[in-house]
């Protein structure tokens, strides 16, 4: 695989977890999830960072992106098990809506959920949303999703490291090692550099 095709792969999956991270945004705006907003954000950046990387041979940027790409995979593990109820983890739990209340925007609108609600809403909280006794008929329980979504994330991911390591190997091979000083023996288009002689 040459260095160009190596480019395009991770030019192509840098496009794909955009595209993914966009739409997951989206939904976990509507469902008002704080803190995987927060970190939403952060790796869009990042994955900004890989494709500038990519696009303009900048391994720096390449490992930038495959250190978040290993944090990333670490969250999305973190989510998977959250919505398992790994452990002590508990999906019904404030911890990723950092106390608000609110819950994955697909517990009642996903596809066929008919929610049913309590008839005396007597909640402590007025500010806190108010959650259904029951939903019914959802083609896939929202927690399905929300493990669907992080097991692409962490695909996408894992592609992403594996193709800018690929790439970051393949940069670091193709770089000029002409010393300035001394210049290349090896090569016959380098001549080597000597200060001028004062007299």
């Amino acid at each position: 695989m040459g260095s160009c095709s190596r480019r395009h792969f991770l030019l192509s999956i840098c496009v794909l977890q955009l595209l993914f991270i966009i739409e997951r945004q989206v939904f976990d705006f509507l469902g008002y999830m704080w803190a995987p907003i927060l970190v939403n954000f952060f790796h869009i950046i990042f994955v900004i960072f890989g494709f500038f990387g990519a696009y303009q041979y900048r391994p720096k940027y390449l490992v930038t992106y495959s250190l978040w790409n290993l944090l990333w995979i670490g969250w999305n593990v973190f989510l998977i098990c959250f919505y398992l109820n790994v452990g002590v983890l508990d999906r019904d739990s404030d911890l990723l809506n950092l106390g608000t209340g609110s819950v994955s925007w697909f517990e009642v609108n996903g596809y066929g959920c008919k929610p049913t609600y309590p008839m005396n809403i007597t909640s402590e909280d007025p500010y806190r949303p108010v959650r259904p006794e029951r939903v019914d008929g959802c083609l896939l329980d929202y927690h399905i999703v929300e493990i669907t979504h992080s097991g692409v994330q962490c695909a996408l991911a894992l592609l992403g490291l594996f193709g800018a390591i690929c790439l970051g190997h393949t940069y670091l091979d193709e770089d000029d090692s002409f010393d300035f000083m001394g210049g290349d023996a090896k090569s016959p288009q380098h001549t080597a550099v000597h200060p001028i002689q004062q007299k």
